[in-house]
């Protein structure tokens, strides 16, 4: 029997629904409407679409969405200005700025002058260290989407084994901080660590956020874990043939071999439609969490960590 398959895309599509719920009472009772303002800096086609789908999918919660498109070459002083004015709009309640950024800008001097209250990607420094202290914070999107998964799958997480390979401060990080806020018996494991299938092999819990496709086979799932793929990774197929210019034709794989894994595994998320829609649906959610803050507000049930 194979593991049951963890559906990103449609989970997603509830959370977005709770939102759209949510978002609808803030205006009917209080007169606000949650604002998110998400800032481009060049022209990278993987950020416009993703700004693009950010965009379309606030407008869907009833949410208002102010997108800032800036030039590649603009200058540091003028992005901070801009981030300056959105800190200090009552009408913007989360602001975002895409990464990556141009050569030219310090990433965390954008990132912190950002207001750590209007944080909606959750990387300034005062919310890594609010979350790494338990207490409340703005958490990035794409563990808390992991999070509401396994919750939604296992209901309560306590005292579990669980393993995140992977360390980086967008997702190993924090992810780790947050099942360790569940009660999880944590183990941060990464691409150097010795003996690494041992390690993978004892978790009930496996989230995959290393960056190399395939990395994590099938035999090193324990039988019956539930499997988390952060990856997302294009790679040749050339069983697929070629494009019009010659070139080998590819296709999206996770972290995780996923058929060998998916035969043993209790619980999977499939690459692409697993954690991948949550990031956004998320990023909606934390929104909907800061407005609600600034306006001394019940935060929404079942939307945050």
């Amino acid at each position: 029997m194979g593991a049951q398959i963890i559906d990103g895309k449609a989970f997603a599509a509830k959370v977005r629904g709770q939102v759209a719920e949510h978002v609808a009472k803030l205006k009917e009772s209080h007169g606000i409407t949650p604002g998110l303002a998400v800032v481009l800096v060049g022209e990278d086609p993987a950020s416009q679409v993703y700004v693009r789908s950010k965009g379309k999918m606030t407008v869907e919660v009833g949410m208002n969405s102010y997108e800032h498109k800036l030039d590649a070459d603009t200058p540091e002083d003028v992005l901070l200005a801009l981030i300056d004015q959105l800190n200090r709009d009552p009408a913007v309640h989360g602001i975002l700025v895409q990464l990556p950024l141009p050569g030219h800008l310090n990433e965390d001097l954008v990132i912190n002058s950002i207001d750590p209250a209007k944080d909606v990607d959750g990387f300034h420094i005062s919310n890594v260290g609010l979350l790494g202290t338990g207490q409340k914070s703005m958490v990035p999107c794409t563990p808390l989407g992991c999070l509401m998964m396994l919750r939604d799958h296992h209901g309560s997480l306590s005292g579990l084994d669980a393993v995140v390979v992977g360390r980086s401060n967008i997702v190993g990080k924090p992810m780790a901080q947050l099942l360790l806020g569940d009660s999880c018996t944590v183990t941060i494991a990464h691409s150097r660590t010795k003996n690494l299938a041992d390690v993978v092999r004892r978790a009930d819990i496996v989230v995959a956020a290393v960056g190399r496709p395939e990395m994590v086979p099938g035999d090193w799932i324990k039988p019956g874990a539930t499997v988390i793929d952060v990856g997302i990774n294009r790679i040749d197929a050339p069983e697929k043939g070629t494009n019009e210019d010659g070139s080998v034709k590819t296709r999206l794989v996770g972290d995780v071999h996923y058929e060998s894994a998916a035969a043993v595994a209790g619980a999977i998320t499939p690459v692409p439609g697993g954690v991948g829609p949550m990031t956004i649906a998320c990023l909606l959610a934390n929104t909907l969490t800061a407005a609600a803050r600034a306006n001394d507000l019940p935060e929404p049930e079942g939307l945050t960590a």
